[in-house]
C-alpha cells in the first residue's frame, strides 16, 4: 500500500511552505483538499484536483481506495496532527506547517505549553466552561465567524464578562488582523477563519477537582453531596482516557466530576427519570462536559461500551445490579457503591462478603444558622463499598 503525504498549508499558501513541501506538490498527481486549500497551490502543481466533500469523513476511506496508488498528497490546514486530518489517513508521511496555535501565541507573546486550547471545531462550545479560571490563558478554535461572539456570551455569562479576547484572523496572510475586546464589550461576527485568545479574568471558582458546591447543580435534591462526592471520586480514582459507568444519575454530579479531572475522562450516566435525565445534560454543558451520555433508562441496561470503573449510587436494591455491574467492569477496573438506607446496606455487606474490598461510614455535619447561634446538623450517614477487579 503506497503511503499518502499530507502537507500542512497556512492562509499564506505556497510562499509559506519549506521547499520540502512544495516539492511533494509537484510530485504528487493527486491534490486532495478543502477548496480554500487547493486554491493556495498555483496553476504550474499539474495535479488533478479532488474536492473534500461534505461531510467529508464518510468519504475519507473511498477516496484513500481510489487515489491511494495514484500518487495522493492531502492538504491540511497548519499542523495536520494538531485536530488535523493527519493521524486519520493511515499510513502517512506528514510535512508540517506551524499551528494557528502557534501563530497566535508567538504574535501574543504566549508560551504555547502554558495556553490551553479548546476546540469549537464541530464540538460543543460548552467545553470552554471547564477550562474558565482566574488569570489562565486559553485559545479557542473557531468553528466559523460567530464563534467568538458565542465564546464572549458564555463568558459573560460564567461572570468572567472582563476577560479579553483577541480574535486573530488569517493568520499568516498578508490581511492578517487581529481585534481585542472585553467579553462584555464583544460586538459582531468575525473574519470566518480565525482563533479566540483569552485572557480570563472573574473570581467565581470551579476547580477541577472533586468537591464542587453543591450549589453549582441543578437538582432536585438528589444530589451526592460535596464532601461524600469528594470522597467518592477518589475512590473512583478517574484516569485519562477510561470512561465511567455512573448509575443512578440524580443530578449528574459524579459523571461530570469525573469527566472535569481531565478532557479525556469520558462518562455514561443511567437515570431513569426523564426529568432528572434532562437534568443532568444541563448540568453537564453549565459545567464544561457536554459530551457526557445520558441513558434514559431503568438499570440495569445492556449495550453500553465496556467501562473502567462503575458508581452506583441509586437501585443497588434492584434485582441483578451488582452481578450486572460486575460482570461489565474491565480487568482492572473500580468499582464503588454508595449506600444510605438500612436495605441497600444489607445488600452491600452480602457482596462484601463474596468480593472482597473496603467499606467505610461517612459522617458530616455541617454549620447551621440556630437562631442567632450556629450549631451542628449531621447529614444522613453514607456507606462506601470499594472493590477492584483484580483483587480477586
Amino acid at each position: 500500500m503506497n503511503v499518502v503525504t499530507v502537507v500542512g498549508i497556512g492562509a499564506e499558501g505556497w510562499d509559506g511552505l519549506t521547499a520540502v513541501a512544495q516539492r511533494a506538490l509537484r510530485e504528487a498527481e493527486v491534490l486532495l483538499g478543502s477548496a480554500r486549500q487547493l486554491d493556495l497551490v498555483p496553476a504550474e502543481v499539474a495535479a488533478r484536483r479532488v474536492v473534500w466533500p461534505s461531510p467529508m469523513m464518510p468519504a475519507v476511506p473511498g477516496l484513500l481506495e481510489t487515489y491511494r496508488d495514484r500518487g495522493l498528497c492531502v492538504l491540511a490546514s497548519g499542523d495536520p496532527m494538531f485536530y488535523g486530518i493527519g493521524s486519520r489517513l493511515g499510513p502517512t508521511r506528514v510535512i508540517t506547517h506551524p499551528s494557528s496555535v502557534s501563530l497566535a501565541c508567538a504574535r501574543l507573546g504566549w508560551a504555547v505549553q502554558d495556553t490551553e486550547v479548546i476546540s469549537a471545531v464541530g464540538r460543543p462550545i460548552e467545553l470552554l466552561n471547564a477550562a474558565v479560571h482566574p488569570g489562565r490563558r486559553l485559545i479557542v478554535l473557531s468553528a466559523n465567524g460567530e464563534t467568538p461572539g458565542q465564546v464572549a456570551e458564555l463568558l459573560t455569562k460564567r461572570g468572567y464578562g472582563a476577560s479579553l479576547m483577541t480574535v486573530l484572523a488569517q493568520l499568516g496572510d498578508a490581511a492578517e488582523n487581529k481585534v481585542t475586546a472585553t467579553a462584555e464589550q464583544w460586538q459582531g461576527p468575525s473574519d470566518a477563519l480565525n482563533v479566540i485568545a483569552i485572557e480570563c479574568h472573574g473570581s467565581k471558582l470551579l476547580p477541577n477537582v472533586p468537591g464542587l458546591p453543591d450549589e453549582a447543580y441543578e437538582s432536585d435534591g438528589q444530589l451526592t453531596k460535596r464532601e461524600v462526592r469528594a470522597i467518592t471520586l477518589s475512590r473512583l480514582a478517574p484516569v485519562p482516557g477510561q470512561l465511567l459507568w455512573d448509575v443512578g444519575g440524580g443530578a449528574g454530579s459524579i459523571a461530570i466530576e469525573w469527566a472535569r479531572t481531565h478532557p479525556s475522562c469520558r462518562a455514561i450516566t443511567v437515570e431513569r427519570d426523564p426529568t432528572r435525565a434532562a437534568r443532568i445534560t444541563r448540568n453537564a454543558a453549565e459545567l464544561g462536559v457536554p459530551r457526557i451520555q445520558v441513558v434514559e433508562s431503568a438499570a440495569p441496561v445492556d449495550g453500553l461500551e465496556t467501562p473502567d470503573a462503575i458508581f452506583i449510587g441509586g437501585g443497588l436494591t434492584a434485582p441483578g445490579m451488582v452481578e450486572w455491574a460486575w460482570e461489565a467492569l474491565r480487568p482492572g477496573g473500580r468499582l464503588v457503591v454508595n449506600a444510605v438506607t438500612v436495605e441497600s446496606e444489607a445488600v452491600m455487606a452480602r457482596w462484601h462478603a463474596r468480593l472482597g474490598g473496603d467499606l467505610v461510614r461517612i459522617s458530616v455535619t455541617r454549620g447551621s444558622p440556630v437562631g442567632g447561634f450556629t450549631g451542628w446538623r449531621p447529614l444522613m450517614p453514607v456507606t462506601i463499598w470499594t472493590v477492584n477487579k483484580e483483587s480477586l
